[in-house]
């Protein structure tokens, strides 16, 4: 088993991130931003606001699994991370176990309860009822009413457990054992959901868990993933029997049998991707820091860079319905893959992107650090 680095011995109730590529801290090898001191700033700010209104800074994660999340004023500024469509509303998630819901495709916003006050990094919708929202804490959320009532099916607590039952040999006994050592302090970054009843979410160190049956049971999938230095997983897509998962250092795991097995992939960038996505015309995508964005035809034998017109990172994804492929930054940009491009959208200026949703009548739901924004593309508009 390769060496951790260093860690704190727990984490703190407030979420550090602000986006998806600063929820979990770099490794000591990893490429940063190329303004990282800009960067960084915003992190560390958004981060002060955000304790400003979560708990004292001494309570460890595990209260803020057990605590409600609470009300807040002012949703239009609320730090969301992720959004999906569950049959006529909308269900967004973000900072301090926040869940809101919207009747009039993002027009208005209404807060959920919500079981907890941790972050929440990523939520996704089988039908209109059925649906999975995961965050810091290791915590897994499932509704089957559409996104009105939530409950814990999982978190950190027991996610070791799960690990130290599938560990097949010495080395993965010592990472389960170091896990349940270390508390209930990783997040998952990214879940799917194949239908209402199988769950596959993916997060810090490596882990992978799988349930068939909602979130009550759940089995590693680490086993699985060709990932001995158990990098960071962001992103996990999901088009028939294929399945794509991508992480830090260039990591891209691609399945074509169900998810029964991965294959490993080399990819030409050593930096992470965030986001990913398996568009209907069988190519895999994956994006992340600093504008790289990588298209592959091939099932990853080889690469074509898609150039973007600023090294700004990829925090979000999405596909049209009519198949059109869209990338989120930092820099506020929604940009379309066009041919061998991508090309910025004619939309309104916003600030950095966490989150993207396509709406109906071409409409985006935008997420930025500074609360969701509807966008209409107009020919006057500026990017």
């Amino acid at each position: 088993m390769p060496p951790r680095r260093a860690r704190p011995a727990r984490v703190q109730a407030c979420p550090p991130a602000p986006a998806r590529p600063s929820s979990v801290p770099p490794r000591a090898d990893e490429p940063l931003l190329p303004a990282a001191p800009a960067w960084l700033a915003l992190a560390l700010s958004l981060q002060a606001m955000a304790c400003a209104w979560a708990a004292p800074a001494t309570q460890a994660v595990g209260s803020a699994l057990d605590r409600p999340a609470a009300q807040v004023r002012q949703i239009d500024s609320a730090l969301l991370q992720s959004a999906a469509q569950a049959g006529p509303q909308l269900i967004a998630v973000g900072e301090r176990g926040l869940i809101v819901a919207s009747r009039d495709q993002g027009q208005h916003w209404q807060q959920v309860d919500s079981p907890v006050s941790v972050g929440l990094t990523a939520v996704r919708f089988a039908d209109a009822q059925h649906g999975v929202a995961v965050g810091h804490g290791a915590t897994v959320l499932t509704t089957t009413d559409g996104g009105a009532h939530w409950l814990r099916r999982l978190d950190g607590r027991g996610v070791a457990d799960i690990e130290l039952a599938a560990a097949h040999d010495d080395a993965a006994r010592q990472a389960a054992e170091r896990l349940k050592a270390d508390g209930p302090d990783k997040p998952w970054l990214d879940a799917w959901m194949s239908d209402a009843q199988r769950i596959t979410v993916v997060g810090a160190y490596g882990l992978a868990l799988h349930s068939d049956d909602g979130g009550q049971h759940w089995q590693s999938w680490r086993g699985r993933l060709d990932n001995p230095k158990e990098l960071h997983l962001y992103a996990v897509r999901q088009r028939g029997a294929q399945w794509l998962i991508a992480g830090e250092q260039g990591l891209v795991l691609v399945s074509d049998d169900q998810g029964e097995h991965f294959r490993r992939v080399d990819t030409p960038y050593k930096g992470s991707f965030f986001t990913a996505e398996l568009p209907a015309d069988g190519n895999l995508l994956v994006a992340g820091l600093r504008g790289n964005a990588w298209r592959s035809s091939d099932g990853g034998a080889s690469w074509q860079a898609l150039p973007a017109p600023l090294p700004a990172s990829f925090t979000a994804s999405a596909l049209t319905p009519d198949g059109r492929l869209l990338l989120a930054n930092q820099a506020g940009l929604v940009l379309q893959a066009q041919g061998d491009q991508l090309k910025p959208l004619p939309l309104p200026t916003v600030p950095s992107l966490t989150g993207l949703l396509p709406l109906p009548q071409g409409q985006l739901l935008a997420l930025t650090v500074q609360g969701p924004r509807v966008l209409s593309p107009s020919p006057t508009a500026r990017p």
